[in-house]
């Protein structure tokens, strides 16, 4: 199943992390970024939450506003399906948009979960083009959930390209999740099979 717990679990996470537009002048400085940024995700989804008449469509239409600029997605896709990639045949275009909606959409549906989550910032490397920030998920009960961030440089921006949530990484899941369909099925149903996810949007 492409949609599981643990994807939700990693989105939620990815809902709260927001690296904002972050310019090479500041790259350096990859988790004070990050700490601006959940401030300003936290805000918003705060208001759904407490707010029962709060417009959820616009809420919705902020988040994207501030996150998805934040991700590579191509590099995500690209990743995510390995080897297979080189043999797609010009038709990474598709799959890096049938991916992107798909991913979009996922994390959309989990602001519902949001529960005011507190986020422990533990460490950060940065190594010319390539940065990690660690930091924990600490709920109202239960154990600290470690969810490390994986980032490049793409023309100045600090851009995600893995999220490692308890020492699994979210690309490497997807990989095995593609493989195990691409398995029995072709790359057009695959595709297909994204796309719907994409399309299924919350009520």
């Amino acid at each position: 199943m492409i949609y599981n717990n643990f994807f939700r679990l990693g989105l939620l996470t990815l809902i709260v992390f927001c690296l904002g537009h972050a310019r090479l002048a500041s790259a350096e400085q990859p988790m004070d970024q990050i700490k601006n940024a959940i401030e300003r995700v936290s805000t918003v989804l705060g208001d759904v939450s407490a707010k029962r008449g709060a417009n959820k469509a616009e809420a919705v239409e902020r988040i994207r506003q501030i996150l998805l600029p934040s991700f590579d997605f191509a590099e995500m896709a690209k990743r995510s399906l390995g080897e297979r990639w080189e043999n797609l045949d010009g038709k990474q275009n598709e799959f890096v948009s049938a991916f992107a909606g798909f991913v979009e959409n996922s994390y959309m549906n989990t602001l519902a979960s949001y529960r005011g989550e507190k986020i422990l910032y533990l460490r950060e490397r940065v190594n010319q083009n390539l940065a990690q920030v660690d930091t924990q998920v600490v709920a109202s009960s239960g154990n600290p959930l470690s969810v490390d961030y994986r980032l490049h440089l793409v023309a100045g921006d600090w851009k995600v390209y893995d999220v490692i949530v308890d020492h699994i990484s979210l690309v490497s899941n997807f990989h095995s999740q593609f493989n195990r369909i691409l398995a029995s099925a072709s790359f057009d149903e695959l595709l297909k099979k994204l796309r719907e996810k994409g399309n299924d949007r919350p009520a």
